[in-house]
């Protein structure tokens, strides 16, 4: 379905009787995304209109929901704001079917969506076609780690990149997501398509939409397509990409350090009220600092915040400091509604700078080194030096490797702030 026959429905529903405020609809919609000339599937939760016409929604993906900020059904017409990232879902419902586009901050151009309510009042499985339902089970076990290698370095200097498969509620279906330096794909959810011989893998969330292609070869390597931008690679088991010499995905504390160790990382620029903060300010005086490097652009800054707002309400009164330089495109900048929502739908508390644009990065923060990765965190001592680096960011979507992250996250504030207090008792 394209743009235009998604504008020809809604000159078609116009017509039809509208849909009052106070009727109930369904709350769960199934249907496919138009992305990049990839029908992706779609999951939407809906709840009813309250008197106002005022609605709440969510993207699910296996787990995961995306909700929005608030909404509105009015005779029929739907509308879903995704503010902190700055998208909208606008549609017309008539009976059971929906027909919307999804538009938005940094989104080409706006992406065609059909749903249809699910009669059964609960999710159904939307990754493959209604006729493929049942599943299949068949081809090659794929579960486990993989490493994707690169044909030549991505442009931060990777050489591979992690694909982790693992089983997802039976039936067939997989969850599989891809682990890069700069942060993961999200979970992608399908099972095997006997017609393709391929496993298809998707999302669709407030980010927007990716569809994947994981077809098992007979020398037991896989090929892994992006079926949205046409990119292809090979991905090999661990062990085999250490045998065939491949070189092997970079670590999160290896890719961004600093120019020169002995001097301080300097940042400053003004808060959301206007006010400039500054690195050198008391407030930053002999405290830890996490100076965490993102946008509100950026998906993977969204699975950081709410662990940097954990750490922080955690440990703020031990001296842990937390401020987020956030950098944001032009039209941001002159009013960054999108960085308000941000800090609203986390609950931040900590200070959030409004940087400049990306490009900016570098210009602002000399100090860094290969500093190119959204997000990334320096780790500032009590002297006002950089201990650690994190480049990137491995959410939820992730399994072991964001616990992992959390687990060395936390036991680092621990150990500077650990440090720093001993070295206070002796001063």
């Amino acid at each position: 379905m394209n743009i235009l026959r998604t504008a020809a429905a809604f000159s078609l529903f116009a017509a039809l009787p509208h849909l009052a405020v106070s009727q109930k609809v369904a709350r769960h919609w199934i249907g496919t995304a138009n992305v990049g000339g990839q029908s992706v599937p779609v999951q939407l939760d809906l709840t009813s209109p309250n008197k106002a016409g005022q609605v709440t929604g969510a993207f699910l993906n296996g787990a995961e929901r995306r909700p929005s900020s608030n909404g509105t059904l009015t005779n029929g017409h739907l509308v879903l704001r995704f503010n902190s990232f700055a998208r909208t879902l606008d549609g017309t419902l008539s009976g059971n079917t929906l027909y919307a586009t999804y538009n938005g901050a940094r989104l080409k151009q706006p992406i065609a969506l059909q749903l249809h309510a699910d009669r059964d009042g609960k999710p159904a499985s939307v990754f493959v076609p209604a006729a493929r339902a049942a599943g299949s089970n068949k081809g090659a076990t794929i579960n486990g780690d993989w490493e994707i290698a690169l044909p030549e370095k991505s442009k931060k200097g990777e050489s591979a990149w992690t694909l982790r498969v693992a089983p997802f509620e039976g039936n067939g279906e997989i969850k599989a997501v891809i682990l890069r330096i700069d942060g993961d794909t999200g979970g992608l959810y399908g099972r095997y398509d006997e017609a393709a011989g391929e496993y298809r893998v998707s999302r669709f969330a407030d980010s927007g939409g990716s569809i994947l292609a994981l077809k098992p070869q007979t020398d037991g390597s896989l090929l892994v397509t992006d079926l949205r931008g046409g990119d292809h690679w090979t991905a090999n088991r661990p062990e085999v990409a250490r045998k065939e010499n491949l070189g092997k995905p970079t670590l999160a504390t290896e890719q961004t350090t600093v120019n020169n160790p002995a001097e301080p990382l300097r940042f400053a620029g003004p808060n959301l009220a206007g006010t400039t903060v500054s690195s050198t300010d008391p407030d930053f005086k002999g405290k830890v600092v996490i100076a965490a490097i993102g946008g509100s652009w950026c998906p993977n800054c969204h699975d950081e915040a709410p662990l940097l707002v954990e750490l922080y309400n955690k440990y703020h009164q031990r001296g842990l400091e937390v401020v987020g330089l956030s950098f944001e495109e032009e039209d941001q900048l002159k009013n960054p509604e999108r960085l308000r929502a941000f800090v609203t739908q986390y609950r931040i508390p900590y200070p959030v700078l409004v940087m400049g644009t990306p490009d900016e990065l570098n210009d602002k923060l000399p100090q860094g080194k290969n500093l190119n990765c959204w997000p990334t965190s320096f780790f500032i001592g009590r002297d006002g030096l950089v201990k650690e680096t994190h480049a990137g960011f491995s959410g939820p979507a992730t399994g072991a490797a964001y616990t992992a992250l959390r687990n060395e996250t936390f036991a680092l504030v621990e150990k500077l702030l650990a440090a720093n207090e001993k070295a206070s008792l002796t001063r």
